[in-house]
Order: structure tokens, then C-alpha cells, then sequence
């Protein structure tokens, strides 16, 4: 079967499984990947889901907003089924209780199990890992710190979302659904992948040092050995008063080979800073300027596409706050169109995983 997708912005659970079943429904499929709004009981929708495709692997999560080839939703169902000739085989296994510490060696051990070869043996050019977590729990660096010193494979993936509510993120796996927990699929794929990672920032010839902080609660205490909303904001050359205005647009970037793995701000908290991404003590980041998100994503889709021969489809794990700065500025339709002549699903996360845990970044599978 060639690759479908499907959405719908049916009110009731029942009728949108209904539409996305009727539109993808298939003896091929093989795998089954949805993101839902949180607007549909995540218990019921997880559990229809799976059943609607019976035989096949169904994941999801919760978002903050949907994607499909030509269109950004909000409160609606988007589907995509994998046949036999994209995935050749996969595996899904679900880590637990998150914020009580990291333990993947049940689900480790099932992967190779399955594949018959220890995870650290993969060809990282044959397995590609999608990783799904509870948007709410602060541990996705703990797990891809675990999950990379296992295996060479990339796993990438998001964070769940609530529909900016910041209560109850869920993820799905085979009809049903876990908080504080990640859904991890292992999966063989049939004629190779690759992954685009894009951020729209130029880097500032300023360095933040951080020299206090709270891991635990991704706080930043100091800055420069001086409190970290006066650093922040001096480097800005802007007061402290004013500096959440400037969050959006002037975040934080590791830099890793002249290329910014992004922490974003999120709140002033006393003379701290709160970010969406976990910040370890004596990390130097750069201060980024924000640029154009339509442009440098059309940019990186373009060289990336130009590099490969066939593309079947994309999941696109688009950061929420580079959501809303394409709502700011009126871009969502030109963000959506380009997407819209290859099959491709994603949606808005709360952080988006790729060798580790970033922000204001689109992770994006490019399956050939």
C-alpha cells in the first residue's frame, strides 16, 4: 500500500475514529501513527483507535495542535498508515513512571528480543526510533540520555501537549493510555530515512555561561556567576521588567559544531529563569535572534529533499512555540504549504526529542 493520511474534526470520539478509519483503512497497514486533540477523552480515543486497525501497531499522544499535508489544525484527529513496503517490521514498548527515575531495560530487552540483535548492534541507517513522552513530566533529557547511551539508533519524536492548558498530556500505545510515561516504537525500516532537524535563529556573538542551576526543575540561578534574569537581560541590553518579551524571539542555543540545539526560556522567577529544557551547570549557550520560521524551514526542506531520491512521506514534531510565532505573524497557511505535496503529519509539542531534548526546533522523519 502506498502511504495515507487522514484527519478529521469530528466532535465525538466515535465519529472521528469513523473518519480516519474510513480513510485510511487498509489490509496493508502495518503501523498506525495519530496525534488528538485534547479535546477527545484520551482513554476512549486510544482504545478506538486501536481498535479500528486491528493487527497493526496504533501510537499517538495529546498535542497542541495538528498538521497534515496543506493545513495546521487545531481540535482535530490527524492519522498516517505505514504499510509493509515503508516499515518492514516494528516494535512498541511503553517506559513508566518517568518522574520516579529512567529505567528502559524492560523495553530495551523486548526490542532486542524481537530483532534478534542487542540495541547497541543496530545499523543506525536501517532502525529508526520515534519516541512519544508526557509533555508534563520535565524528564525527556533523562531519556534520551539513557536511550543514546544504548544504541546509535535515532529517536525522535515530541513532547504531548494539552492545548496550552499545562494539565494532562497523554501518549497512546495499542489502544491504551499513560501519563508519566514514553511510548517508544523500534522500527526496521524498508528503504532507508532521514531526519531534518530546523530552527530559524542567527547566532549572536553573546555567551551566557550558566553557573548556578536547579537540573531537576530546569531553573537557572546564575548566569555569569551573577543572577540569571540580570545576565539575561544586560546581554540583551534590555531590563529585567522587559525581558520575557524578548523570550520568544531571543532564546538560548547549545552550539554543536556551529549548530544551536535550542533551551527556551519560559518565566522570570525571582532573579531565576525557568526554561522548557533542562540547562547543566558550566554550559555555555549563545544568544539567539530569531529569523524567518517559513523561510529557513523551506530552506532546510529543500536541501534535504535535493539529497534524496523518492519521498514517501513526513511526521513533523513542531515546536508549540514555533506555532505561535507563525500564528503571530500570519504564516500558518505558507508553514503548512510546505508540506503540502508530500504525505506528512505532525503536531505542536512541548519540546521535541532528537540526540536529546530540545526547543523551538521541528524534528522531522522523512521516510523514502
Amino acid at each position: 500500500m502506498s502511504i495515507k493520511t487522514a484527519s478529521s474534526k469530528k466532535e465525538s470520539v466515535i465519529e472521528a475514529v469513523a473518519e480516519i478509519k474510513s480513510s485510511l483503512n487498509d489490509s496493508g497497514t502495518k503501523t498506525v501513527v495519530f496525534f488528538a486533540s485534547s479535546k477527545y477523552d484520551p482513554v476512549s480515543i486510544s482504545s478506538k483507535m486501536a481498535a479500528a486497525f486491528p493487527g497493526a501497531d496504533v501510537i499517538g499522544c495529546s498535542t497542541s495542535g495538528e498538521i497534515i499535508s496543506g493545513a495546521m489544525l487545531k481540535g482535530s484527529v490527524v492519522a498516517m498508515a505505514f504499510g509493509a513496503d515503508i516499515v518492514e517490521d516494528a516494535r512498541v514498548e511503553v517506559v513508566d513512571r518517568l518522574k520516579d527515575g529512567i529505567n528502559t531495560a524492560k523495553a530495551v530487552e523486548a526490542f532486542e528480543k524481537h530483532y534478534g540483535k542487542k540495541l547497541s548492534d543496530m545499523d543506525h541507517k536501517k532502525y529508526l526510533g520515534f519516541v512519544l513522552v508526557d509533555g508534563l513530566t520535565c524528564a525527556e533529557e533523562n531519556l534520551m540520555d539513557d536511550i543514546g547511551n544504548k544504541t546509535n539508533v535515532f529517536f525522535v519524536g515530541g513532547s504531548a501537549g494539552d492545548d496550552l492548558k499545562f494539565k494532562a498530556t497523554h501518549v497512546y500505545a495499542n489502544g491504551k493510555a499513560y501519563n508519566d510515561s514514553a511510548v517508544l516504537a523500534l522500527i526496521k525500516v524498508r528503504n532507508g530515512f532521514d531526519i531534518i532537524k530546523t530552527q530559524s535563529f542567527h547566532v549572536m556573538n553573546k555567551e551566557l555561561v550558566a553557573t548556578k542551576v536547579n537540573e531537576a526543575t530546569r531553573e537557572v540561578m546564575e548566569f555569569n556567576n551573577e543572577p540569571a534574569a540580570l545576565a539575561y537581560a544586560k546581554a540583551l541590553g534590555v531590563t529585567v521588567k522587559d525581558l520575557p518579551g524578548h523570550f520568544m524571539h531571543n532564546p538560548l542555543g547549545l552550539m554543536v559544531d556551529d549548530e544551536p540545539f535550542v533551551r527556551s526560556p519560559q518565566a522570570v522567577v525571582g532573579n531565576s529563569i525557568k526554561f522548557y529544557c533542562s540547562i547543566r551547570e558550566g554550559m555555555e549557550l549563545s544568544l539567539l535572534e530569531s529569523m524567518n520560521i517559513v523561510e529557513e524551514t523551506a530552506k532546510d526542506i529543500e536541501e534535504k529533499l535535493a539529497e534524496i531520491e523518492h519521498v514517501a512521506c513526513m511526521v513533523n514534531f513542531n515546536c508549540i512555540l514555533r506555532t505561535l510565532e507563525l500564528e503571530n505573524k500570519g504564516q500558518c497557511q505558507k508553514y503548512a504549504d510546505l508540506f503540502k505535496t508530500v504525505p506528512t503529519i505532525g503536531f505542536s509539542t512541548y519540546g521535541e526529542q532528537y540526540v536529546g531534548h530540545i526547543n523551538q526546533t521541528a524534528t522531522i522523519a522523512v521516510f523514502k
